[in-house]
């Protein structure tokens, strides 16, 4: 009982550490945009990137081979998403603005991963461009 109440308390300690961790991520891949590839391939060419093209853009991601520091990174942002989901729904009655925040959160979580897909293409495409340079020679 005193062992699940200290892993309790602990969770709620690191909890704003991690919404500050992801936040940052988040907001640090708002400066770059994805690629017309990436945006063809998440099917968002035409319009702004929302909350509900992460899982799609997701999927995608997870089929690309990416490093393991990207793979974790991701897996982060994917449990802040479905928090923020969790978190808006709570408070949608209570605090409109939260929950319009929370909206907009999510909407960059699915900005991040389409720039996370966009690395993944371009890092798989430069062994292949490598590759073919060097059977032509």
């Amino acid at each position: 009982m005193i062992a699940a109440l200290i892993a309790a308390i602990s969770l709620l300690a690191l909890l704003p550490l991690f919404v500050s961790y992801c936040g940052t991520v988040v907001s640090s891949a708002k400066k770059i945009e994805p690629s017309d590839r990436a945006r063809s391939l998440a099917d968002v060419a035409d319009r702004s990137i929302s909350e509900g093209d992460f899982e799609r853009i997701l999927q995608l991601v997870r089929l690309c081979p990416e490093p393991e520091a990207d793979r974790s990174t991701m897996r982060a942002i994917t449990i802040y998403f479905r928090t923020l989901g969790t978190f808006g729904c709570a408070v949608r009655n209570v605090s409109p603005g939260l929950a319009e925040w929370a909206v907009r959160e999510r909407a960059n979580c699915s900005h991040f991963a389409a720039v996370v897909l966009d690395g993944c293409i371009s890092s798989s495409r430069s062994p292949l461009i490598e590759r073919a340079g060097d059977d032509a020679t």
